[in-house]
C-alpha cells in the first residue's frame, strides 16, 4: 500500500483536530503533578487504615511494621547495589533515612492523639516553609501565602482545642517532612530508579525496629496485623514515595512543596470516608484555598518552562 505524503499527512493531522490526544508536551507538563497527587491519596488513605490499626500494634508498632515491611517489598524488588557509591552518596541515603524515620513517627505520634486532618494541616507547614525558602519568583510567595492561608482556616483559625502534645508532634513532623523532599530529591539523583529510596528505607526500619518492639512487643507478630501492617506499607511508603521520587527528578523543589499543600485536602477526605471525622462548610473552603494555591504553582512554572524552552 502506498504511504501518503508528508502533505497529505499534515493535512490529516490538521483535520483531525484536537482529537488526537494529549500532546508529549502537555503529557511532560502534567505527568510528575499527576505522580504527586497518586502518591498523596495513597500516603493519606493508608495513614487513616493505620489509624485504624493502632488499637492492636500503638503508633510506634505501626510505623515500625510499615517501615519495615515497605523496605522488605523495596529490597526484593529493586535488588539495590551497594558498590560503586561514595562517601556522599551514602550519607545522603543515610539523611534520608533518618527524614522517613522521624517524619513518620512524629506523624503516627500525632494522629494517635489529634484528627488525621488536623495533623496533617500542621504538617504541611513545613513544605510550605520549604517553598517560601527555596522560592526565587515573588510569585511563588504568593501561592504559598494563599495555601497558607488555607491551612490557617482547615485548623479553624486556631489549635487551642487540640492536644497539645499531639500538635507538637505535628509540627516536628513538618520539620522532618521539609528535610524528607530535599533528601528524597538529592537521592532520586544520585541513585538510580528506586534503588537509593529502598537503601533508605531499610534505614529508617532499622532506626525504628527498637521503639516499635518495645512500645507493641509481641503484637507485631500476629499474622493478621502484619497483614494490615502489608497494606498500609504498600499504600503509605512504597507506592507514595516511589512516585513522589520520581516527581521530584522533573518538578523544581518550590513547587512540590506548594503541592503538598493539597494533602491536608486528601486527608480530610480520607478522615471523613474511613475515620468518619465530620467535614464542614469552612473546611471545604480552606480545602478550596488549598488545592487553588496548587494549581496556580503549578500553572506558574509550566509558564517558566514553556517560555525557557527554545522553539522548534
Amino acid at each position: 500500500m502506498a504511504q501518503p505524503s508528508a502533505g497529505a499527512s499534515a493535512s490529516a493531522s490538521a483535520s483531525a483536530g484536537p482529537v488526537s490526544g494529549p500532546s508529549p508536551r502537555t503529557a511532560a507538563r502534567f505527568g510528575p503533578v499527576a505522580l504527586v497527587v497518586a502518591g498523596g491519596l495513597s500516603v493519606q488513605f493508608g495513614s487513616a487504615i493505620a489509624v485504624l490499626l493502632m488499637p492492636r500494634a500503638g503508633a510506634l508498632g505501626v510505623v515500625t511494621l510499615r517501615l519495615v515491611l515497605a523496605a522488605l517489598v523495596l529490597l526484593l524488588v529493586c535488588r539495590p547495589k551497594v558498590r560503586g557509591y561514595g562517601r556522599a552518596d551514602w550519607g545522603t541515603v543515610v539523611g534520608f533515612g533518618i527524614a522517613l524515620a522521624g517524619m513518620n513517627m512524629l506523624f503516627y505520634q500525632s494522629v494517635d492523639r489529634i484528627p488525621l486532618g488536623a495533623a496533617v494541616t500542621l504538617e504541611v507547614l513545613g513544605p510550605l516553609i520549604l517553598s517560601v525558602v527555596a522560592s526565587r519568583r515573588l510569585v511563588n510567595l504568593l501561592w504559598a501565602g494563599l495555601a497558607l492561608g488555607g491551612v490557617a482556616l482547615l485548623s479553624g483559625g486556631g489549635f487551642e482545642r487540640l492536644d497539645p502534645l499531639g500538635a507538637g508532634f505535628a509540627l516536628a513532623a513538618g520539620a522532618m517532612w521539609a528535610a524528607y523532599i530535599v533528601f528524597s530529591a538529592r537521592t532520586g539523583r544520585r541513585f538510580p530508579q528506586a534503588d537509593g529510596l529502598a537503601l533508605a528505607m531499610a534505614f529508617g526500619a532499622v532506626l525504628s525496629l527498637p521503639f516499635g518492639i518495645a512500645s507493641a512487643g509481641d503484637a507485631l507478630l500476629v499474622p493478621s496485623t502484619i497483614g494490615l501492617g502489608l497494606g498500609i506499607a504498600l499504600l503509605s511508603s512504597v507506592l507514595p514515595y516511589t512516585l513522589e521520587m520520581l516527581a521530584l527528578r522533573r518538578l523544581p523543589a518550590p513547587t512540590f512543596a506548594i503541592l503538598m499543600s493539597l494533602e491536608p485536602a486528601i486527608a480530610a477526605a480520607a478522615g471523613f470516608f474511613i475515620l468518619h471525622q465530620a467535614l464542614s462548610a469552612t473546611d471545604a473552603l480552606a480545602i478550596a484555598f488549598v488545592i487553588g494555591a496548587s494549581i496556580g504553582a503549578v500553572r506558574t512554572q509550566t509558564k517558566r518552562v514553556e517560555a525557557a524552552a527554545p522553539t522548534p
